[in-house]
């Protein structure tokens, strides 16, 4: 008698336990049911930009003479400077010569067009005029087509090689570097199917219109080629946007 009451005091501990028992298979059994989650969606590839970094001249075509230095090594230089500055950007920098070799205006233009840059800067270096001078085509605007003629490709992009020629004015004035804007017929810019300027370095104007300094110099090289940086930075988001 004593026995059976401690039995029956247990059974309501024991049917607890049952439950809880059941319950917990019934959960492990909807967990392994249940589907696995969906992995995260991979980020969205950022958008593709290219810039053409051009050092104008090189090799047997030395360009003109700046000081003691011919202008081809200018030009390099101050290449060398901004594909730095491009890349430490996140900026996929094509360069036309990473050493002092003859390269053809045509080749200059195929390497443009293979490479289907948003941008292309060819560099040259001057002791005419002073700051900056900014080129682009003087062709006509016209209408793309599939096949462009070889000459007159730059037709096409010179309304937005205007664009681009203004978003580096406006980043080169910024940076207190004055400029000068023009247009006229450019060897291997013509033939070019992307936006093209041609960035002129010249002496800074100094008092009483004397060059205070010259296009050799490292510290004016480095300004000059920050302001470029900046304006091509803006030009990717330029592009974003259209």
């Amino acid at each position: 008698m004593h026995w059976s009451k401690r039995v029956l005091g247990r059974r309501p501990r024991v049917v607890a336990l049952a439950i809880l028992a059941a319950a917990s298979l019934m959960v492990g059994a909807a967990a392994q049911s249940a589907p696995n989650p969906a992995p995260p969606a991979p980020a969205a590839p950022s958008a593709r930009f290219v810039v053409i970094v051009d050092a104008a001249h090189g090799g047997d075509d030395p360009g003109g003479h700046i000081g003691n230095q011919p202008e081809k090594a200018i030009t390099l230089a101050l290449s060398v400077r901004l594909r730095s500055l491009l890349a430490a950007r996140g900026i996929q920098v094509v360069t036309m010569r990473e050493s002092d070799v003859t390269l053809a205006p045509d080749r200059r233009a195929e390497i443009a067009n293979h490479a289907k840059a948003q941008a292309c800067l060819s560099l040259h270096a001057s002791t005419s005029g002073f700051g900056i001078h900014l080129f682009t085509s003087s062709l006509a605007p016209a209408s793309s087509t599939p096949m462009p003629a070889w000459k007159t490709a730059q037709a096409a992009w010179v309304t937005r090689s205007l664009a681009l020629s203004g978003v580096l004015n406006s980043a080169l004035q910024q940076a207190g570097i004055s400029v000068t804007l023009g247009r006229t017929s450019l060897l291997g810019v013509d033939s070019m199917t992307c936006p093209a300027v041609a960035v002129e370095i010249a002496p800074e104007r100094g008092e009483g219109d004397t060059a205070a300094t010259m296009p050799d110099d490292p510290d004016y090289q480095a300004r000059v080629a920050q302001a470029l940086a900046a304006a091509l930075v803006e030009w990717r988001s330029e592009g974003a946007r259209l």
